[in-house]
């Protein structure tokens, strides 16, 4: 069974960084993206990035471009999103998803298997 945990959120003021962890326990598929997805209040659901962990492919949403970096340690299973330059609007819950349905690039999008539960980051001016 697999199991999808983030931690890693919290409050920072602008321009600030975080760095969020995802563990994917049981989750070893190689072929299927993984993804960092966030939800402001009364707002959708966006993408932020996707990673291919066989390829290392990664692919940003325009937003956080040349702000966000997203990782994969496939011995720890673990999936990472360090956040830099921080800005209000980043404020929202981060959900990590793992095994997404459709084939292609990992382009934040789309049906995704397995989701965790999310961790808040709040960003203050």
């Amino acid at each position: 069974q697999v199991q999808v945990v983030e931690s890693g959120g919290g409050s920072v003021q602008a321009g600030g960084s975080l760095r969020l962890s995802c563990v994917a326990s049981g989750y070893t598929d190689r072929r299927r993206c993984m993804a960092w997805f966030r939800q402001a209040p009364g707002k959708e659901r966006e993408g932020v990035a996707g990673i291919g962990t066989g390829s290392g492919s990664t692919y940003y949403a325009d937003s956080v471009k040349d702000r966000f970096t997203i990782s994969h340690d496939n011995a720890k299973n673990t999936l990472y999103l360090q956040m830099n330059s921080l800005k209000p609007e980043d404020t929202a819950m981060y959900y990590c998803a793992a095994g997404r349905t459709s084939i292609g690039n990992c382009y934040p999008s789309g049906d995704y298997n397995y989701w965790g539960q999310g961790t808040q980051v709040t960003v203050s001016s």
